[in-house]
C-alpha cells in the first residue's frame, strides 16, 4: 500500500469514528442514558481498526518528497481528529450527567480516552 492509500485508509477510520462519536452524542442527548452495548462494541471494533491503520502509518516510510495530495490528507487527518477530540469530551460530560442522575447505582461504559485520541493526533502528524 503506497503512503498516499495509507493515509486515505486512515481518514476512512477517522471518518468512522466521528460518526460513531456523533451518533453516541445523539444518543445521550435525546435518551439521556447510557449508550447500548453495542455502540461500546462498535467502538471497539473500530478502536482495533485504528490501531491497525496506526501501525501502517508507522510502517510507510516517509518519501523524500511529499506531494501536495498527501499534506491535503494529512490536513484533513488532523481536522478530525479535532472535531472527534471536542464532540468525545462533550460526551463525556453528557454521560456524566446521565450517571449522575441515576444515582449511585448507575454503572456508566467507559469513554474513549481524550488521550489516547491525543496521542493518536500526535502521532500522525504529517
Amino acid at each position: 500500500m503506497t503512503n498516499q492509500e495509507t493515509l486515505l485508509a486512515h481518514l476512512q477510520v477517522c471518518a468512522e469514528l466521528y460518526q460513531l462519536a456523533h451518533d453516541e452524542n445523539r444518543h445521550l442527548k435525546e435518551q439521556q442514558t447510557v449508550p447500548p452495548a453495542a455502540l461500546l462494541e462498535r467502538k471497539r471494533h473500530l478502536l482495533q481498526r485504528l490501531d491497525q491503520s496506526l501501525t501502517s502509518l508507522r510502517a510507510d516510510q516517509p518519501e523524500s518528497t511529499t506531494g501536495r495530495a498527501q499534506l491535503q490528507l494529512g490536513e484533513k487527518i488532523r481536522g478530525r481528529i479535532l472535531q472527534i477530540l471536542q464532540l468525545d469530551k462533550e460526551n463525556e460530560q453528557l454521560l456524566l450527567r446521565v450517571s449522575l442522575s441515576r444515582g449511585p447505582a448507575a454503572t456508566a461504559l467507559p469513554a474513549p480516552s481524550p488521550a489516547l485520541l491525543q496521542k493518536i493526533y500526535a502521532r500522525t502528524s504529517v
